[in-house]
């Protein structure tokens, strides 16, 4: 058995998940996530970390692995760290075993991951940090547009004429979005010709490394846009691809459990060498 600890540092968002790994039973004790805004990284994190054994009722040394992903990879501290493709994989599969693609779309860029069923990464492709297809980019967006995040999808959704981005410069794009306001384009337009926008982008990525199949688990912030999940799924019906896009409610996590259950496994493969580290 071992008890293990993901934190996974993004751009914009800490988060972090506690779980219990024995044998083939993976438990999720805890977890726990904020923005980092201005704030000190290291210090959320070891805020993250006491508030998720607080609420499991465990104490630091109960810990035997804290795997680091993302930007943490110079965490004081940690055990061990994992890329952010490989933890996103094996998160994505935790909460949906049927997934064989990952569409990880954070602050900054999207992903596209090729996975098998143990989570093992095939391939991958990713878009420029500059694409208007992130996170950072549709709260820009939103922001101008005086709606709250959490508004987005919904008003995507009850779109009636959407107004195409063309640009693939955020910068540019946010131009674009300026232009349709004094046009006096609906928000909801407009969001869903962003949304229209990102997916075909996506969905590219998703070509470029052969998925045609199966399903496409979505992870990272932009996982629970549902204006991006149907903009994705109508896009891929219109190129009669054989793909399904899933979502859920905790894709947020994804690199965090995947970060706990592969320190579990890297746990488990030391213990077998007589080598147990533990968490300082």
């Amino acid at each position: 058995m071992a008890v293990s600890i993901g934190v996974d540092v993004g751009s914009g968002v800490i988060k972090t998940a506690l779980f219990r790994v024995e044998g083939e039973k993976n438990a999720w004790l805890s977890r726990w996530d904020a923005r980092i805004r201005q704030r000190n990284a290291f210090v959320l994190v070891e805020e993250s970390m006491q508030s998720v054994l607080d609420s499991a009722g465990l104490a630091r040394d109960d810990v035997d692995y804290v795997a680091t992903t993302g930007e943490g990879e110079s965490l004081p501290g940690a055990t061990g760290h994992f890329y952010s493709m490989t933890t996103h994989a094996r998160g994505a599969l935790y909460l949906n075993p049927e997934a064989r693609a990952v569409l990880d779309i954070g602050a900054l860029h999207g992903r596209a991951i090729s996975i098998d069923g143990k989570g093992k990464v095939l391939t991958y492709r990713m878009t420029s940090q500059c694409a208007s297809g992130s996170g950072q980019f549709l709260e820009n967006i939103s922001r101008y547009l005086g709606i709250a995040q959490d508004e987005i999808g919904a008003l995507s959704q009850q779109s009636t004429k959407p107004e195409k981005v063309s640009s693939i410069c955020a910068v540019l794009a946010e131009t674009d979005v300026i232009n349709m306001v004094s046009r006096a384009i609906k928000p909801g337009d407009i969001l869903r010709g962003i949304h229209e926008s990102m997916a075909e982008r996506l969905i590219k990525l998703l070509k470029s490394i052969d998925v045609k199949s199966g399903v496409v688990m979505m992870t990272g912030g932009l996982a629970l846009d549902a204006g991006l999940v149907k903009a994705l799924q109508d896009g891929m019906v219109q190129q009669k691809m054989e793909t399904k896009v899933a979502a859920h409610a905790d894709s947020l996590y994804a690199g965090a459990i995947g970060a706990a259950l592969w320190g579990a496994f890297r746990h488990g493969k030391l213990s077998e060498r007589g080598l147990l580290p533990k968490a300082s």
